[in-house]
């Protein structure tokens, strides 16, 4: 590659790059910062982009969005199909609506047709409207719930899910391929809507998307009936979720909903939490004081592009309110839909629930009792998505139920990513049902304990930023396949699973997973979108205090083998 300097000379001088990005380039001061941003290339990676936005060439910014756009619409173009069409969503981040644009008219540039959504919108809407409007392709710009100064870029093939193998790597070919942005085609805006190309598109989608939603409803009567009794308060966290999650909720009869105000309207700053993550408990600090006035039922919480969830249920019998976990409210709505569909002898032979391998494993034993297939794919929803087009594909297995340890479900699969908006729906409903038994969401989940066992998962992350990241995350891999531990926390490993070798049944890639004793195990792999390796713990207990020792343990001497201090740990 050219060396970082005459690159970034190349950014400041050459009149291609708009005079704001040429001036924020000059005033860099700090060769690290300007090292960091030119001496590699913002990586289109196996869902697309992700990263810091500025100028450079390792920054999100309308030329590497061209780029990687140009790289894109050359694969479609590729393809043998008449009808070229892609649609385009985008949350509430800074400058997601200009990126959005950018890829719309580089799109349109190369002669395929763009629909694109008139305003900010969540992303299962963005996968549910790929297979509406029949499109090769989607884009939804967002970086879900990362910090303010993250932008990303992720894409959607013609079934709605994002792209997996093979496909990804073929697109990401073809945007490598890209050298020199200005060979990158691209048109103005009203050239493009004059030429039949780029079509906006809003409350029509919006409309479709939530009829489709409500059709999965499990007691349409008893909502008519009950759903005005719950108490709910939600946030969007200034995201997309605001319009859509109050709509449904409304149109099903919740009457009680409260907002919490200072963050309902979008707000790229995210300024009222540390972090938009419905995973960390911070961001539920104003919501859950809106909870004790109100004395609501349940808290939830989507995250920016509205596919996570968040919840916390109120303990009746401390008058708290509790937090859930993915796995928690995962298995609450897999439990729910399962004995729904048992009830009214609709649970098909072949039914099956998706999840990921380091997800909780509560699924399995829930899965048993109701006699439907589990089935576990790698980390990402992108591949319970890509399951369900296998399913179909194949004739082998109808769908019920998805989920993962992140904050993601999927009820249905008018969607084919995670999707926080039917969540909400479906864990409101099961409340409502759950409530007319005299049980509050979090009683339920203790019924579950006692039934399945105390299944308890957390998760632990290390984070290594700079240039020397990724080699640091390669050496400790490498020393933990090489090496691997005989034990953790006292509980022998009987089984190493490592997912570089084929023959695990699922694509290569870069984790490793240790069977141990007692309903244990530790899966360890660096994170395909930030400077990240994640280790996770799951363990089974006779009770809570035996589940919580055991995870302690474990973490305690896993945490040995790791030389670096470490900066993130949540405990799920």
């Amino acid at each position: 590659m050219t060396d970082y300097r005459d690159e970034y000379r190349r950014w400041c001088e050459d009149s291609y790059f708009d005079d704001n990005t040429r001036q924020e380039l000059k005033a860099l001061t700090s060769e690290e910062e300007i090292k960091d941003r030119f001496c590699r290339e913002l990586e289109f990676g196996t869902g697309g982009l992700r990263g810091i936005m500025g100028a450079g060439l390792n920054r999100m910014n309308r030329y590497t969005v061209r780029k990687a756009t140009q790289g894109l619409a050359n694969y479609i173009n590729s393809q043998e199909r008449m009808e070229r069409k892609a649609v385009i969503a985008y949350d509430s981040r800074h400058n997601s609506a200009e990126f959005a644009m950018e890829a719309a008219l580089c799109l349109c540039a190369n002669g395929i047709e763009v629909y694109l959504f008139d305003s900010l919108r969540p992303t299962p809407e963005l996968s549910f409207a790929v297979r509406e409007l029949q499109c090769m392709a989607g884009i939804v710009v967002t970086a879900s719930h990362n910090p303010p100064e993250y932008n990303g870029y992720k894409v959607y093939w013609e079934d709605g899910a994002q792209i997996t193998c093979p496909r990804d790597a073929d697109i990401m070919r073809e945007v490598k391929a890209v050298s020199d942005f200005a060979s990158v085609k691209y048109m103005g805006q009203r050239e493009a809507v004059c030429g039949g190309l780029l079509h906006f598109i809003g409350e029509e989608i919006d409309c479709r998307y939530l009829s489709e939603l409500k059709k999965l409803v499990q007691e349409p009567e008893l909502l008519r009936e009950r759903a005005r009794e719950l108490k709910i308060v939600y946030t969007p966290l200034h995201g997309t979720g605001n319009v859509l999650v109050r709509r449904i909720l409304k149109e099903l009869g919740f009457e009680s909903v409260y907002v919490v105000e200072d963050q309902m309207l979008p707000d790229g700053d995210f300024p009222t939490v540390e972090s938009p993550n419905p995973e960390d408990k911070r961001a539920f600090a104003r919501a859950l004081e809106l909870a004790k006035e109100s004395g609501a039922d349940v808290v939830l919480a989507t995250d920016p592009d509205a596919d996570r969830l968040g919840v916390y249920a109120r303990d009746e019998e401390t008058g708290n309110y509790m937090a859930f976990t993915g796995n928690m409210s995962g298995m609450i709505l897999c439990e729910y839909l399962l004995e729904h569909r048992k009830e009214r002898n609709t649970l098909p032979e072949c039914g099956a629930v998706v999840t990921t391998i380091v997800s909780g494993k509560m699924a399995g034993a829930v899965c048993r009792e109701y006699g439907v297939k589990l089935i576990e794919t790698l980390t990402g929803f992108k591949y319970i998505g890509e399951q369900i087009r296998l399913f179909e594909k194949q004739g082998t297995y109808e769908y019920l139920f998805g989920f993962e340890e992140s904050y993601g479900c999927l009820v249905g699969t008018n969607s084919r990513d995670k999707d926080a908006v039917g969540a909400v729906m479906a864990l409101c409903e099961a409340a409502v049902y759950y409530r007319t038994k005299g049980l509050t969401l979090w009683d339920q989940m203790q019924k579950l304990y006692k039934r399945y066992g105390y299944y308890k998962e957390s998760i632990h992350t290390i984070v290594k930023t700079g240039t020397d990241g990724a080699a640091f995350m390669n050496r400790l891999m490498e020393n933990m396949r090489n090496n691997p531990p005989k034990s953790f926390g006292g509980l022998k490993t009987f089984k190493v699973r490592d997912y570089l070798n084929s023959d695990t049944g699922l694509p290569i890639s870069d984790v490793l997973y240790f069977e141990l004793e007692g309903d244990s195990w530790l899966c360890i792999r660096p994170s395909g979108t930030e400077p990240k390796i994640k280790i996770y713990i799951g363990t089974r207990g006779k009770d809570e205090r035996e589940a919580e020792a055991r995870l302690g343990a474990i973490w305690e001497e896993a945490e040995k083998l790791v030389p670096v201090s470490i900066t993130g740990t949540n405990k799920l």
